[in-house]
């Protein structure tokens, strides 16, 4: 691997999370390097691993595409762009946006399978590092990755990140059954070690005699594969005895089946717990021999057989590509072929809502599976549970809508048959055959079937899927005490059809004709908008009311207090002449008093002018003290004297107005003088729009040196100090 390339990429990624911490408050940028560290792990290139320290930089910087590809080339910012969050798109639900990503990310993935590869890595040590989120944050992502990642891992054959996945989640899940079950595994600890050591010991030599090149590894089985049997089987953990996995990886496929043979001389096979994943390999391209035995003491283990290549498959599914592919060989572009199931997928779920893409996404990629098989000898896996409906559709489109018929084995069977493993089926089919019917929408378990049975209904049957989707519709509203007109209205339905994302209301009704949309979904989301639109028009009608009252007051104030002068408001009089006393030139910020002036008006002064302080009750003896305010919206500048005191000193005059140059201060006169005593004083007027600026300039002038004291003339003495 290019290190520098490596190396230049954290130094990006470092600096475009500069200031982003993470809840543990370590920098963002060791998530990065965590993500890329368990992709390295994995044994990807190098492009992956630039990519993984790159994967936020799109999402959460202000760093883009173009800027990446020209930096690390175009299959690295096509990487980071596959696994980016669509974060600038608004969505009408949480489910929605959620669908629009993985439908986004698994669009990505047809193209290069590595995106997936980066995001588990990614949701990886997210998952390790969970214990700093919120509550609600661990089971909200914890819940995620249960039903996607780590099923998702599975479908990939990463076997390893799949149980990393669902232990952690587990943890956040359940976290009373999780501690339950390592507190009894670890009591147990030293039992099971010994006899995991006892059994690896037995299986050791007894290969070794046959001169069978052979590996024996034990493990406990992960905390969540515990977990679900014991739910499953309404266990106790204490009643779960085959606790323990043992693995034997040989060197050819032929011994693999000569180990089974001597496993099986060994110990006592369980009837019906015998799998050959070599012969048929699941869909993930999981290989091994397995098989569930019972020892001497009486407890049962499983064994799984697997040569070296099928093991690390099993470890790291696709990733293992990368690593181990025949001798290191690059891998070729072909290679994402053996997941075209994505794109299958994909394609027969363009028209799906949130709800229903999850959940088919969920039968159709994650699933338990069955393996039949076509006349020809073809195998055809499907869901576990699924009908003659399912393979007809999974052999075309047009051999299910033409279908009239299906045998099995050789005998007729009804269209909701379960097809079994190693079941050979025949479907019939017929030119004047009247297509699917409505009820095939429950029979099928497949989420491709379900989704070309309703294009079919889409195309062919639109007047009729209206007028049962109305009905459909009418009656579900009926059902919740609803209004149909209210749902329907002129006025609101715009609003209430992008809610459920149609264009018109026939669109809407024919959807749940075909069943693209049902009528309890589209009922239930059109009365949410509507009462949010109607609890938002009473919010906006209150607020209207407070508005125009606080109007009304804001009027009635403005009255009382007349119109401004000069920017000042006098209480009680309008347009009445206005001017600001010398003695302490107050400016917009200041606390200010009026003073009424005989043939003058109104004299405006500072609340702590020495005049103003000499009288304090004159306001109450005769009524010549009144109070104003400065208006709120002020643009005329204010004259005010300022008195700079300084030790004396030579170049003090020239660095005063260098300060007051460097602010564009509006000065009118500046005068400067020695007091005989080793001070200077230099006495400024000039013009500021408030008292915010005014004291900027105070404070810029105080930190010229010697300068002790800036004071503003007219304030009394306390004031100054």
């Amino acid at each position: 691997m290019d290190v520098e390339r490596i190396t230049s990429a954290y130094e990006y990624a470092r600096a475009a999370h500069e200031g982003q911490l993470r809840k543990d408050g370590s920098p963002y940028v060791t998530h990065c390097v965590a993500a890329a560290q368990i992709a390295l792990e994995m044994g990807l290139d190098e492009d992956s691993i630039v990519a993984s320290l790159l994967h936020d930089v799109i999402e959460d910087t202000s760093s883009g595409y173009d800027e990446l590809s020209r930096l690390f080339g175009a299959t690295v910012a096509d990487l980071v762009e596959g696994v980016t969050k669509l974060t600038r798109v608004q969505y009408t639900s949480k489910e929605d946006e959620q669908m629009e990503n993985m439908r986004k990310m698994l669009m990505a993935m047809t193209k290069d399978i590595r995106v997936i590869l980066i995001k588990i890595a990614d949701r990886l040590h997210n998952m390790r590092t969970m214990e700093y989120q919120t509550e609600e944050k661990q089971r909200t992502k914890s819940l995620e990755t249960m039903e996607i990642y780590a099923p998702l891992a599975h479908r990939l054959g990463m076997q390893r990140a799949k149980w990393e996945l669902e232990d952690l989640s587990l943890k956040y899940l359940d976290p009373e059954g999780y501690q339950e079950i390592t507190d009894v595994l670890d009591t147990k600890m030293q039992v099971l070690e010994e006899f995991m050591h006892s059994v690896d010991s037995q299986i050791e030599a007894r290969l070794s005699s046959d001169h069978i090149n052979a590996t024996v590894y034990s493990r406990i089985k992960h905390i969540y594969s515990i977990y679900r049997k014991m739910y499953a089987q309404k266990l106790d953990i204490n009643g779960i005895f085959d606790l323990c996995a043992f693995r034997v990886i040989v060197d050819t496929i032929p011994d693999c089946y000569n180990v089974l043979g001597i496993i099986h001389d060994m110990f006592k096979p369980v009837p019906g717990r015998f799998k050959d994943y070599i012969s048929t390999p699941k869909p993930n391209m999981y290989q091994s021999v397995h098989t569930t035995v019972i020892g001497s003491e009486g407890i049962p283990f499983e064994v799984q057989i697997r040569t070296w290549e099928m093991h690390r498959m099993a470890e790291y599914g696709i990733a293992a590509h990368w690593k181990y592919k025949m001798g290191n060989v690059p891998v070729k572009s072909g290679d994402e072929e053996n997941y075209a199931w994505i794109r299958r997928l994909l394609e027969s779920q363009q028209e799906s809502d949130a709800t229903d893409f999850f959940h088919n996404m969920k039968i159709d990629m994650f699933a338990d599976e069955v393996f039949v098989f076509s006349p020809k000898g073809d195998v055809i896996n499907l869901p576990a549970g699924a009908t003659p409906i399912d393979f007809a559709y999974s052999i075309h489109s047009g051999v299910g809508n033409t279908m009239v018929g299906a045998s099995v084995n050789g005998r007729i069977v009804t269209f909701d048959h379960v097809l079994q493993n190693g079941d050979i089926v025949e479907i019939r089919t017929s030119k004047n055959a009247p297509g699917p019917s409505r009820d095939w929408l429950t029979l099928a378990k497949s989420g491709s079937a379900r989704t070309k049975i309703k294009q079919w209904f889409k195309k062919e049957r639109r007047e009729e899927n209206i007028e049962t989707g109305r009905a459909m519709f009418e009656a579900e509203a009926h059902s919740r005490n609803l209004s149909v007109t209210a749902l329907t209205n002129e006025e609101m339905l715009p609003l209430l059809l992008k809610r459920v994302s149609f264009p018109t209301l026939d669109d809407l009704y024919a959807a749940i004709g075909y069943g693209g949309m049902t009528a309890t979904r589209a009922v239930n989301r059109m009365n949410d908008e509507l009462q949010r639109h109607q609890k938002s028009a009473e919010k906006k009608t209150v607020v209207d009311k407070v508005n125009e009252a606080a109007e009304r007051r804001n009027q009635q104030e403005a009255h009382r207090r007349g119109k401004p002068v000069h920017g000042v408001l006098v209480e009680g009089l309008d347009n009445c002449l206005i001017k600001f006393s010398r003695c302490c030139t107050p400016v917009p910020g200041d606390d200010i008093v009026g003073y009424i002036t005989r043939g003058q008006g109104v004299s405006i002064h500072r609340r702590d002018c020495e005049n103003y302080l000499r009288h304090p009750h004159s306001m109450e003896e005769d009524g010549r003290w009144i109070p104003v305010s400065w208006a709120d919206e002020i643009d005329d500048t204010y004259n005010t004297n300022i008195t700079v005191v300084s030790t004396e000193r030579q170049g003090l005059v020239l660095d005063v107005a260098t300060i007051l140059n460097a602010l564009n201060s509006k000065v009118r006169s500046l005068n400067a003088r020695d007091t005989g005593d080793g001070l200077s004083l230099v006495a400024v007027s000039l013009e500021v729009h408030s008292l915010s600026e005014l004291q900027s300039i105070i404070n810029r002038l105080s930190g010229i040196r010697g300068v002790s004291q800036v004071v503003r003339n007219g304030a009394s003495q306390k004031d100054q100090q």
